[in-house]
């Protein structure tokens, strides 16, 4: 059975609670997997004033290991959805788990900053975890709820980039209960979040498959898989098609400006409204928490719109909900009351995980025979994003805290400490500004983005097909 012509055994609902069905399966396991490489990727970040003082980084070798984490992202992201549609997401997401836990692990070994900064860049590899989630549910789930699906796995494993925050530090206290030294909990810590990575990987080789109809080895036996020059042909048609494009920049303006918002937001919050660490850091923890409703619903409107307007309709929608993003955050910039800005931070929060999830209820459907490689050229859009954004910000920062540290020389330690946080509250403000206007811009440009007459038309006859069953989520018809 083609799992691109035949839609028979996609599942056309989410009810979660039916774990007998292959396709519900393999949600629960692509988005734990998802959750446990995103708190593995990010699980070091906790512990950074404990790694800074144990091998005694200097602070531009603590920015270049967060550079090369998320530049080691970017390329695997890009590698991952090729393999996958050569040799499916169960053989990928096993290889990816385990081959990724080994740096995770060794990471907890390390005795001089070289070997720190090596090990975060090949860590970073195991974010490429979001293409393979993103490809495994799109050819399990029909397309009246793909999106939905997709929106939903994204969210609840982008959980992982914020509960390690909380998961990583109860991990250490627990080795430390144990008789292990505070200062190197780290380092065990690390070496479990490795572990789990490792065991998540047996567990997907042996509890999924490629698709509803069976894995990629057995469909190619029976002459139901592309052949290698099919494959190679279909991968430069991805790399012409300026959708592919579009969307690579619209998920830079959508989950690239998140990382880095909420990556700058503490300090933002700590400098503008003179919050403790404390209340900041918790509070941008809330908002990373918001994934595990806010992506779904991206999805789940850009279905919707899908059923009412066609593909067309889910254009329409990440237009709307992209450009919503970028209005919120250029408003939350320029506020400078504590309660407007967190009213503005909260709709900003709300709409970038909408758009992200809006995204990818069209991506599955630019190309059904690619969507491997183009979930992994998108995906890679997000923190290609977020890296020159990161760029912006560190630039205006530091050359106006460098002039307003100069300025107050003489003043005292106190007034050059106030100087320094206002300039860079008043150069943070201005970047966030202008990272809104460039979303805005990105949601105009998603309108350039058409689908042929017959792509529409495959889709209702699929979509029509698909209703037709009740529409479940949660278990509960919608």
């Amino acid at each position: 059975m083609d799992n691109n012509s035949n839609n028979s055994n996609k599942s056309t609902t989410m009810d979660l609670s039916n774990i007998k069905s292959m396709p519900i399966r393999t949600f629960w396991i692509t988005s734990i997997a998802f959750f446990i490489c995103f708190f593995a990727w990010f699980g070091i970040v906790p512990f950074m004033p404990d790694v800074v003082k144990d091998l005694g980084l200097t602070p531009n070798q603590k920015w270049n290991s967060i550079i090369l984490a998320v530049s080691g992202t970017v390329f695997a992201r890009l590698l991952i959805g090729k393999l996958c549609d050569k040799y499916g997401p169960r053989i990928c997401y096993t290889y990816l788990l385990i081959l990724g836990a080994i740096p995770v692990i060794l990471i907890g070994f390390v005795q001089t900053p070289a070997q720190f900064l090596i090990c975060r860049l090949f860590i970073g590899f195991i974010g490429a975890s979001f293409v393979i989630t993103q490809f495994h549910t799109s050819i399990m789930f029909a397309s009246n709820i793909v999106g939905t699906a997709n929106a939903t796995s994204a969210g609840w494993g982008n959980l992982g980039g914020g509960a390690n925050r909380l998961g990583m530090p109860l991990i250490a206290a627990a080795v430390v209960s144990f008789g292990v030294a505070d200062e190197v909990a780290w380092r065990y810590a690390m070496v479990i979040a490795g572990i789990i990575a490792m065991a998540m990987g047996v567990i997907y080789y042996y509890f999924t498959q490629d698709t509803p109809e069976g894995n990629f080895s057995e469909l190619k036996k029976l002459g139901k898989m592309p052949t290698l020059k099919k494959d190679e042909e279909s991968f430069k048609n991805v790399l012409k098609d300026y959708r592919v494009w579009i969307l690579f920049i619209v998920y830079a303006a959508s989950f690239g400006m998140e990382l880095t918002v909420y990556g700058t937001m503490d300090d933002y919050l700590q400098n503008t409204f003179g919050l403790t660490r404390s209340t900041a850091g918790n509070l941008v923890l809330s908002f990373a928490l918001m994934n595990i409703f806010a992506r779904t619903l991206g999805g789940f409107f850009g279905d919707r719109f899908g059923r009412l307007k066609g593909l067309r309709g889910r254009v329409v929608f990440l237009t709307i909900i992209l450009a919503l993003e970028g209005l919120m955050l250029s408003i939350f910039s320029l506020t400078t009351s504590f309660t407007m800005g967190i009213i503005f931070l909260i709709a900003f929060s709300l709409s970038v995980q909408m758009a992200e999830g809006a995204t990818f209820s069209v991506v599955p459907f630019i190309n059904k025979k690619a969507i491997g490689s183009i979930s992994g050229i998108v995906g890679a859009g997000g923190n290609v994003g977020a890296f020159l954004a990161a760029l912006l910000l560190k630039s205006k920062s530091a050359m106006a805290e460098t002039n307003a540290l100069a300025s107050s020389t003489g003043l005292g330690e106190e007034a050059m400490r106030a100087a320094q946080a206002a300039a860079a509250s008043n150069a943070v403000s201005s970047g966030y500004f202008m990272i809104g206007g460039f979303v805005i811009v990105a949601a105009l440009a998603s309108l350039a983005i058409k689908f042929s007459t017959v792509d529409e038309k495959s889709v209702q006859t699929e979509t029509a097909t698909s209703v037709s069953a009740p529409y479940k989520f949660l278990g509960t018809k919608v």
